[in-house]
């Protein structure tokens, strides 16, 4: 499995779980459960991505400038998490957050997918490409257990 390969296949877990989440009600278990899991992987997913992909890329002038955006669309994912984690579940602008949290994680993934990977992809030699998708799944596993 390549590099991107790895991360499209965490990108359809995180649609998933977003997907879900939005479709909560109100102050139940089972908002709770897919919250921290939602909370849960994009954390280990930035994290991941960011030792894996986005240093790396910043040692490019071609990819530097994308990568760095695409680092301070983590931090605003991290800022929406933070809301819903100050707001009630059973208040109606919980949703609300969720789904923006929804609409900025799509956002982000759709982009990397369509313009990140390809400018890396580009960038990065295919030697350094195997060893960064080692360091991406050995990261994503250190913070799963």
């Amino acid at each position: 499995m390549t590099l991107f390969e790895a991360l499209r296949e965490d990108h359809q877990t995180q649609r998933t779980l977003l997907d879900l989440l939005t479709k909560t009600h109100g102050d139940s278990d089972g908002r709770d459960e897919l919250f921290q899991k939602v909370k849960a992987e994009l954390q280990y997913h930035a994290n991941a991505e960011e030792r894996a992909l986005y240093i790396p890329m910043m040692e490019h002038d071609m990819t530097q400038e994308k990568a760095r955006h695409s680092v301070a669309e983590h931090h605003e994912i991290d800022e929406m998490i933070e809301t819903l984690e100050a707001t009630d579940y059973s208040s109606s602008s919980w949703i609300a957050s969720a789904k923006k949290l929804q609409e900025l994680v799509t956002h982000h993934l759709d982009e990397e997918e369509q313009e990140v990977f390809q400018l890396a992809g580009r960038a990065l030699s295919d030697t350094h490409k195997n060893q960064l998708t080692a360091t991406y799944r050995n990261a994503m596993a250190e913070q799963r257990r």
